[in-house]
């Protein structure tokens, strides 16, 4: 700060005498000022005209004056005009930042800049704003890798003292973690560390990913999570210090976290004491801790939470455990007592929805398994959760309680923010099966509100073309059925001949248990087998040519336990189905289908997931199977690797013509893994194995074998997949299934 204090005294007296004793001033006065108004600067200093001031006391003022932040330049000066003593502030004003910009950013543009700078337009140049703006930048920058970045602010001045500033940014290159490593650790060794964390090292699709990144807010809550792992296996006095942080030539990060474990505690004693709802022996069986186990604050938390519910699922919404521990250092035991506070069985009062715009109260009232006047109960509140989640129309779902009117009663209140559940599509694709496909659809999942699934489509590719038309209310008429219906054109071309079809659908179901529900369908076809001239086919496509028609109806058994239906991590989807045709149609036959999907957890959010289904079909007369009803395996939704419709029995004069089985089994065996979890982006492992056999064969003979590696991406405009898999035992090739 530049300040200047020029004294001109014209007194009699000396200089030296005059600078030591107290004056008075007959005027304040401020000049220089073009912007701020000179009321404003004054107000900011205590003296005023006919005051007794020292040179301390001007000091002091040009001090506060240049406080205010809005010039670059003050100075004092006292001048005597016939006898009076005039004190006048002399200020030289900042300028007016009339347009900032930025210069350098690559990376980062401008609309994500911006936001960050704390100044205005027009405003007064203010160093701490701009110091604020820089930061802000930098940690901007630094949150997407730009470790490295420099920012400097340029200002450029006209003659009004109007300016352009700009911040003149050097991102330099983006820098990633190269190792992270960990001293004395020997309880985890390094993998199970970076297991447990969120912050990873950089790896080769670092680029696509973003992963290596370095985020001082995350790492800070990774230093709790490592705390965690140790807690969790009795590891009670375990000390992580603060991760050092090294940046490498500007091009890389090295982080290195120091850990001191700390004696392994054991569980002592473990007692239950309050209000018992139960036996101490039943209420100590929920207690995952026993004596002599290794002490994990994981299952204490989960015993809390086990008690706790055992109580809440009686009306007791407010129920209080609390784990009183005792630690003993020396014989490294931690004894334990669950005090439990039951307070008063209360009721629900009121349920209550919130953030619904579109989505019509009913429609998500119905899918929480409580009613006003019932008894609370904690896990009707989590299946709520569940079941509302599952329905796909939200991005977020809330449900809670909270005190109602009196002590006894609750209001459960369901938070919820709407997503959009339709969709139109039209555009050009390829699949394995169909080749170039031209296809539009309009599809709504939540149809003007009331939860009905409509759906409308149309494809037309080098093949194949369809048409659909669908409608379904999973609740007609408010009441637990499902009614919907679907008409349907296609016409498929194959290499030896044609199958067109027209036909329509009428599916009704019910629940019978808690995840399960029961379907009856009821299906018309009218298709026509059309054989190229000059194609030699076996006689089952010969005896399928012409047209026929098919009346067939449909039980179906389906059990979903999943814990997201949209992107499942456990749980499993199973189906049993029996058809039969012969209800006035051409065709006669009866199938039957079985199928299981499991889901199991695994560690760094990956999935195992286990897929087997098994089929029958036999005519009921003397006819074959049609062909349009036989099974034909391969494809991306059976045997991944193999083409689709190539894996099965064929033809005996023709190995070539494949004419579909009888009898048909296939499992798949999955490795999901996140890629990149903000997008959507998974990747998948996959071993497949299956046949499908004629009548005269055995179940699960001449299995055919593939394995391979895919992506999934569930992008904004539908699910997108991407498989190439390796054929082997007996044949080996590679193909790519989409």
């Amino acid at each position: 700060m530049l300040k200047k204090i020029l004294l001109v005294l014209c007194l009699l007296c000396t200089a030296t005498a005059a600078l030591a004793a107290e004056f008075r001033v007959s005027d304040v006065q401020v000049e220089g000022n073009k912007r701020i108004e000179s009321s404003t600067i004054l107000a900011a200093v205590s003296m005023k005209a006919g005051d007794e001031v020292d040179v301390g006391d001007v000091d002091q003022a040009l001090h506060s004056i240049f406080a205010l932040g809005f010039f670059s330049d003050v100075s004092a000066e006292m001048t005597e005009v016939q006898g009076a003593r005039i004190l006048t502030y002399v200020v030289e004003e900042l300028p007016l930042i009339r347009t900032i910009a930025f210069k350098g950013n690559d990376e980062l543009k401008r609309d994500k800049l911006r936001p960050l700078v704390k100044l205005r337009t027009p405003s007064i140049y203010n160093r701490v704003k701009i110091n604020q703006s820089i930061q802000a930048i930098r940690e901007k920058y630094i949150e997407d890798g730009f470790h490295a970045v420099k920012i400097k602010p340029e200002l450029e001045s006209d003659i009004e003292n109007e300016a352009t500033l700009t911040f003149s940014i050097d991102e330099g290159e983006k820098v990633l973690i190269r190792e992270l490593t960990f001293i004395g650790n020997t309880v985890f060794d390094k993998g199970d560390l970076i297991g447990k964390i969120e912050t990873r090292e950089k790896w080769f699709l670092s680029w696509l990913t973003g992963r290596g990144a370095y985020l001082e807010d995350t790492m800070e809550i990774d230093i709790e999570r490592i705390k965690a792992a140790y807690h969790d296996v009795g590891y009670q006095d375990v000390k992580v210090k603060p991760a050092q942080v090294t940046l490498v030539e500007d091009e890389y990060l090295d982080i290195l976290i120091e850990i001191d474990e700390g004696p392994q505690y054991r569980v002592g004693k473990v007692s239950v004491s309050g209000d018992l709802l139960r036996s101490e022996d039943e209420l100590l069986g929920l207690v995952q801790l026993k004596s002599g186990d290794i002490y994990s604050r994981l299952k204490l938390r989960d015993s809390i939470l086990a008690l706790t519910d055992l109580y809440a699922d009686n009306g007791y919404a407010y129920a209080n455990v609390a784990p009183l521990r005792e630690k003993d250092k020396n014989q490294l035991l931690m004894n334990l007592n669950f005090e439990v506070e039951q307070g008063t069985q209360v009721y629900v009062e009121r349920i209550r929805i919130r953030g619904n715009t579109k989505t019509r109260d009913k429609v998500i009232r119905r899918q929480v398994p409580l009613v006003e006047g019932e008894l609370y109960s904690a896990k009707n509140i989590k299946d709520a959760n569940r079941r509302i989640r599952n329905l796909g129309y939200f991005e977020e779902v809330n449900v809670t309680n909270k005190p109602g009117s009196s002590e006894d009663k609750t209001i459960v209140s369901v938070d919820v923010k709407e997503k959009p559940t339709g969709t139109f599509s039209i555009g050009l694709g390829y699949s394995s099966v169909d080749k170039l496909v031209t296809q539009g659809s309009i599809s709504q999942d939540n149809f003007l509100g009331y939860g009905l699934k409509l759906k409308v489509s149309g494809s037309l590719g080098s093949s194949s073309n369809t048409y659909s038309l669908g409608l379904t209310d999973p609740y007609f008429l408010d009441s637990d059925w499902t009614l919907g219906f679907e008409i349907y054109k296609t016409e498929r071309e194959y290499d030896d001949y044609d199958d067109n079809r027209i036909g329509g659908a009428i599916r009704a179901g019910h629940p019978i248990s808690k995840n399960s529900k029961l379907y009856l369908t009821y299906r018309y076809e009218e298709k026509e087998i059309l054989i190229d001239d000059d194609s030699d086919v076996g006689s089952i496509i010969q005896d399928s040519e012409g047209e026929s028609t098919l009346s067939s109806v449909t039980t179906e058994w389906v059990r979903n336990s999943t814990d997201n239906f949209q992107d499942p991590s456990r749980g499993g989807l199973t189906k049993l189905s029996l058809e039969y045709a012969g209800l006035g149609g051409t065709d006669n036959f009866v199938k039957s289908i079985a199928s299981h999907r499991h889901f199991f957890p695994a560690f760094w959010g990956t999935v195992f997931s286990i897929n087997g289904e098994i089929g029958y079909v036999v005519s009921t007369n003397d006819d074959d199977v049609p062909i349009g009803e036989r099974f034909f395996l391969g494809g991306i939704r059976t045997l991944r690797g193999f083409k689709n419709r190539e894996v099965g029995p064929t033809d005996p004069n023709d190995p070539d013509d494949y004419i579909g089985g009888e009898k048909m089994a296939y499992f798949n065996f999955e490795y999901i893994f996140p890629i990149a979890k903000e997008l959507g982006l998974k990747g998948v492992l996959f071993y497949d194995t299956g046949n499908a056999w004629s009548e005269d064969d055995e179940y699960f003979s001449d299995m055919r074998n593939s394995v391979g590696a895919g992506i999934r991406w569930l992008s904004p405009w539908g699910r997108c997949v991407l498989n190439g898999g390796i054929i082997f035992l007996p044949a080996r090739e590679k193909t790519v299934s989409l």
